[in-house]
Formats: C-alpha cells, structure tokens, sequence
C-alpha cells in the first residue's frame, strides 16, 4: 500500500536560499526512483519560511529502509538543523483514494 508524507519546515531567514537549493536537489534525485509516486511542494502565503511537502511512496518499509539513506540525501540532512528555526514537522498518511465514489465506497469501512 502507498503511503504519504506531509513534512512541514519553518526555515531560518537567511538560509531559505540554501534550503530551497538543497531540497530542489534531493527532489530532483527522488523523482528518477521508481518507487516514488508523486510530490507536491507548498509555501505558506503568509509565512514565506513556512513549507509544506507532500511526497507519494509506494511503500513505507521501503522508505525507511532504503531511500532515507539514499547518498543525494546526506548533504541536506546534515545541513536540516542549521536550515530550521525549529523541528520539522512529519506526518504519516495512508492515502484512501482520489475520486469521490471510490472515497463515499470507503465510509462504510472503518
């Protein structure tokens, strides 16, 4: 089963150039993996330091145990703690579906 990450950030002021550059890095690399489904990157419009990633995985077990410790990954997260003003943020989601019958088929499972 697919799985989704929601990975808020709130970045230092002078390091939002950096962290845009980096992860614009680790992004790119992580399109070419054929487990990774889809990502979409947000800016809070009231907070430009405030971000919000989404990325589709095909797998959980497969993220933690193989793409965290891709080598394009290892610049950006050395560089995390002096990039953030404070901890990121990570949730975990099990997507249920993208068209309304498929979602109304679901309410009857729990």
């Amino acid at each position: 089963m697919s799985v989704a990450y929601v990975i808020e950030f709130w970045v230092r002021a002078p390091e939002r150039e950096r962290f845009l550059n980096l992860l614009g890095g680790v992004i790119a690399a992580m399109q070419s993996e054929p487990t990774h489904l889809g990502h979409t990157f947000h800016v809070d419009p009231a907070d430009p330091l405030h971000f919000l990633l989404h990325e589709v995985w095909q797998d959980h077990g497969e993220v933690v145990a193989v793409q965290l410790g891709r080598p394009y990954r290892q610049e950006w997260h050395a560089a995390l703690p002096e990039l953030v003003a404070k901890d990121r943020l990570v949730t975990v989601w099990e997507p249920m579906g993208n068209t309304v019958a498929g979602i109304a088929g679901m309410a009857a499972s729990p």
